[in-house]
């Protein structure tokens, strides 16, 4: 089975001049997956290039595949996602993935970028100081959520307590109050972290909600986590896709 026309001008769209060595060791299954990832898969797309590209490294992380993720970078910036998008998407992933997890992840990001002539550190994106980031860090996640936010913190055993604070200063407070990200784009990386990491729908079915409060409906849910497919599997696309459902057919 030859890599179709159509396939073929999708992958080289995103890695000009890309020499694959698994097409000389694995044609058959670069044959298969090319073809549906890059034409197949393609068809059935909502988003536009440049926030594909970006929901896939934010699943990339969660799925931990580094190598992975250093090639779709790659091809992320090629197709315009900026160096400051790029690395507010690894910071994005800290509070939801996890330091020990994201750590391979900002080095790889600070290669590619150095390798591109891009000066690091970037101008700073942040917007808060430790007196106001609880404070706009409670706001933003009453902007998504509401007074599901004042239940949470009365329901919260005393003991608990501080991971809800936790959430709003650090989680909400630190990364969501960020410049270079809209706040849709936020919840729709988090929205793939969570579903590439798997085990986390709980979560999920909460951030299906936040991803409906700030305009992110049913269909662009779907179409993302249709992108995500050819990289987090099966599995966890079917798990992800019955969390979406039940968060938007109450």
């Amino acid at each position: 089975m030859p890599i179709r026309e159509e396939a073929q001008r999708n992958h080289d769209a995103l890695f000009p001049n890309h020499a694959s060595t698994l097409k000389a060791t694995d044609p058959e299954l670069i044959e298969l997956f090319d073809n549906w990832a890059f034409d197949e898969v393609l068809k059935d797309g909502v988003l536009d290039t440049r926030t594909r590209l970006m929901v896939q490294l934010a699943a990339t992380i969660g799925c931990q595949a580094v190598n992975e993720y250093r090639i779709m970078l790659g091809a992320a910036l090629h197709v315009g996602v900026t160096p400051v998008e790029a690395k507010e998407i690894v910071y994005q992933a800290v509070p939801y993935v996890g330091m020990a997890k994201v750590f391979d992840f900002l080095h790889v990001t600070n290669e590619v970028l150095r390798s591109r002539g891009v000066g690091l550190p970037l101008p700073e994106q942040s917007t808060t100081s430790p007196d106001t980031r609880f404070e706009k860090g409670l706001a933003i996640q009453k902007q998504i959520l509401g007074d599901r936010i004042d239940q949470l913190y009365a329901q919260s055993p005393e003991d608990e307590l501080h991971i809800q604070k936790h959430l709003s200063a650090n989680c909400f407070g630190d990364y969501y109050t960020r410049t270079g990200l809209d706040l849709k784009t936020r919840e729709l990386l988090t929205f793939s972290m969570l579903a590439s990491l798997g085990g986390c729908e709980p979560q999920l079915l909460g951030h299906v909600a936040a991803n409906l409060s700030v305009g992110n409906d049913r269909r662009v849910l779907l179409g993302t986590i249709t992108q995500l497919l050819p990289f987090i599997g099966y599995p966890r696309t079917l798990n992800a896709i019955r969390v979406i459902n039940e968060g938007t057919t109450r």
